[in-house]
């Protein structure tokens, strides 16, 4: 089950890179070995929290008129988009505490090829586009976006305490995501820029024509 959930959600987040806040982002991949510095852990708290924040500023305050509309058939709604984003929440975080259970290897770190900066682009790019496995699809898994949104709430903020107190070093973990291996850190960042990827989706069904206003 795990193996399934790790090589769907891998395949499902594969997408070209884009300049996304990259001044604000550490090139800090290629670390020497030891805990997450201070730099490292805010970071990442820092962007878990902005994409919060943005997220549910996107999403607060629409009508369910508004939240059940489509631009299509084959288009997402937002409370749709709010579910695909909470059961990924969910999944991703599974997979990177999958990827805790096996020892420390510091000899892997070789097949870390990607940036912090390039696996945030990766995702937040909106012009590559792919298809989200079944087991994240939006299928009404909630009762509402309203019950999405407080599943997402408590997820993300059991995520922030995680990346704040862990004393692992989340850099010599690792999982074979679809763009290459990423280690558990990077994991963190894959999770809180897939965030961004679906916001900006709800900011363009939001401007799109015939958004009920």
């Amino acid at each position: 089950m795990f193996k399934n959930w790790r090589i769907a959600l891998a395949t499902a987040l594969f997408l070209t890179t884009s300049a996304f806040r990259t001044a604000e982002i550490p090139n800090h991949t290629k670390v020497a070995d030891g805990p997450l510095s201070a730099t490292e852990r805010q970071y990442a708290v820092d962007l878990l929290e902005k994409t919060k924040a943005d997220f549910l500023a996107s999403v607060t305050g629409l009508s369910a008129t508004q939240l059940n509309w489509k631009a299509d058939s084959s288009r997402w709604s937002i409370g749709q988009c709010i579910e695909h984003i909470t059961l990924a929440e969910i999944g991703i975080f599974r997979i990177q505490q999958g990827s805790m259970t096996a020892l420390a290897d510091a000899a892997k770190r070789a097949e870390v090829k990607l940036t912090d900066a390039q696996v945030v682009q990766f995702l937040t790019n909106r012009t590559g586009k792919a298809q989200a496995p079944d087991v994240i699809k939006p299928t009404g898994r909630f009762p509402s976006p309203d019950a999405a949104l407080q599943a997402y709430g408590q997820q993300r903020d059991k995520i922030i305490t995680y990346i704040k107190t862990t004393p692992d070093d989340l850099r010599l973990h690792y999982w074979k995501h679809f763009i290459g291996t990423v280690d558990a850190y990077q994991t963190i960042l894959l999770l809180a820029a897939h965030n961004e990827r679906h916001r900006l989706q709800i900011e363009e069904v939001k401007a799109s024509a015939g958004f009920p206003k």
